[in-house]
C-alpha cells in the first residue's frame, strides 16, 4: 500500500497554521507526496474566507476581540477556538482527488463514522439544501451540500484549493462553543460530550487511511519546510497587506 505522511501539531497561531498549509500545497506540487495534517490554535481567531472583505468582521460583535487571518480558501468567517482542524494535500490528477465532491465525502463520511463510535447520530447535508443567495457571515450558520451536521446544527465543513497539479483541503471539527461565537453549538452543547481532540484523531484517522487507500505514517515538518513555511507566514498571512486586500 502506498504511503502518506500524518502530521499532528501543536496549537499555533492563525499566520502560521495558514502558512503550513500553503507550504503543504506547495510541496505536495513539486514532489507528490500525500500529508495529512491535524492542527488547532494557540489564541481565538477568526480567519476571513479569501473573497470576504475584512470591514464585514464588524457585523460579528462577539468575535472583534479576536485575532484575524485570511484563507487562501473562500467560503464564510470561522471562529478558531474549542475546535479541531485538518488539512490534506495530495495530487490532483488522483482518482480521489480530481472528484471534488468525493474528497469532501471520503472527509466528512469518515468523521461521521468516528463520531458513531462515540454514540453520535451525525449526518450530511443532503443535494439541492443549503447555499441561499445571501449568506450569513460565519461558515458554521451556513449550509453546502456534504456539510456534516448534528441536531440539525453543522458541527464540520471543508474548503479546497487547487493549483499546479495538487489539491488542498482543510476543514474543523467544532467540539465546543466559543464565548466569540456564542450562537454556535459545538459537538458538547449538542450532545453533552466533550470531545478531547485527540479521541476524534484517533477514531477518525484509520477510517480517513482506508478511504484514500494510504497507510499514514507519523511524521514532523524538515528544517526546510518550517523555514518555507516561516516564508509564507511572513510574506502573506502575517501581513496586513494580505488580510486588507478585499
Amino acid at each position: 500500500m502506498l504511503s502518506a505522511r500524518l502530521v499532528i501539531d501543536p496549537p499555533a497561531a492563525g499566520a502560521w497554521n495558514m502558512a503550513c498549509d500553503d507550504m503543504l500545497l506547495a510541496s505536495v506540487s513539486e514532489r507528490g507526496q500525500w500529508c495529512l495534517r491535524f492542527y488547532q490554535w494557540s489564541e481565538p481567531t477568526l480567519s476571513l474566507g479569501y473573497f470576504q472583505r475584512l470591514e464585514a468582521r464588524g457585523q460579528h460583535r462577539a468575535s472583534r476581540s479576536c485575532a484575524v487571518v485570511r484563507r487562501a480558501t473562500g467560503g464564510g468567517a470561522i471562529v478558531h477556538d474549542h475546535e479541531l482542524t485538518y488539512s490534506f494535500a495530495a495530487s490532483a490528477g488522483d482518482r480521489l482527488s480530481a472528484d471534488l465532491t468525493a474528497l469532501y465525502d471520503a472527509f466528512h463520511e469518515t468523521l461521521i463514522e468516528a463520531l458513531a463510535d462515540f454514540g453520535l447520530r451525525a449526518g450530511l447535508v443532503p443535494d439541492g439544501q443549503g447555499r441561499t443567495a445571501d449568506q450569513p457571515f460565519l461558515c458554521f450558520q451556513r449550509r453546502s451540500r456534504g456539510d456534516v451536521v448534528l441536531e440539525s446544527a453543522k458541527v464540520a465543513g471543508s474548503a479546497q484549493r487547487r493549483q499546479h497539479g495538487a489539491v488542498l483541503q482543510h476543514g474543523s471539527i467544532l467540539l465546543r462553543s466559543t464565548e466569540r461565537a456564542p450562537e454556535l453549538p459545538g459537538i458538547a452543547e449538542l450532545s453533552g460530550l466533550e470531545l478531547r481532540p485527540e479521541q476524534v484523531i484517533a477514531a477518525w484517522t484509520p477510517r480517513l487511511a482506508c478511504r484514500l487507500g494510504r497507510r499514514l505514517v507519523p511524521s514532523e515538518w524538515t528544517s526546510q519546510e518550517r523555514q518555507r513555511a516561516g516564508e509564507f507566514a511572513q510574506q502573506r498571512y502575517s501581513n496586513p497587506a494580505w488580510s486588507e486586500r478585499r
